[in-house]
């Protein structure tokens, strides 16, 4: 009996800066994480709810239509989504609030380093498919 490969951890990426979440997006994948991308927060609701959950999200705060906070505050309310690590990616004066009032895994300020970025990915997410790159 043969055994399935392995599954690719999946990061879903919540970023409205299309340069940012293409080099998000990149750098995961060449990791060899599988990557879901939504510019902003209703986007990546309708993906959570049509598809598996990701093994992380990693989340700007700052989005149009529906901003992080929103976003958070909708997933808290539907257990489902309400146990999905979240990684809260925003600028300095932002980060500092979002630290004492929301519900993350981790916060990193912008512009993050590609290192830190997936030290925190392999923490929560575990190892990346090592074929995948």
């Amino acid at each position: 009996m043969s055994s399935l490969p392995p599954r690719r951890p999946l990061v879903l990426v919540v970023e409205d800066d299309t340069d940012v979440r293409d080099s998000i997006e990149a750098a995961l994948s060449w990791e060899g994480y599988a990557t879901a991308a939504a510019p902003e927060g209703r986007e990546a609701l309708r993906l959570l709810e049509r598809h598996p959950p990701p093994c992380l999200i990693l989340l700007d705060l700052m989005m149009p239509v529906m901003n992080g906070r929103t976003f958070l505050a909708e997933m808290s309310r539907r257990p489902a989504l309400s146990t999905i690590p979240v990684v809260v990616l925003s600028a300095t004066a932002e980060l500092k609030v979002a630290r004492r009032t929301l519900p993350a895994a981790a916060f990193l300020q912008k512009p993050v380093s590609l290192d830190t970025l997936l030290e925190v990915v392999a923490r929560l997410c575990g190892p990346p498919d090592p074929e995948a790159s």
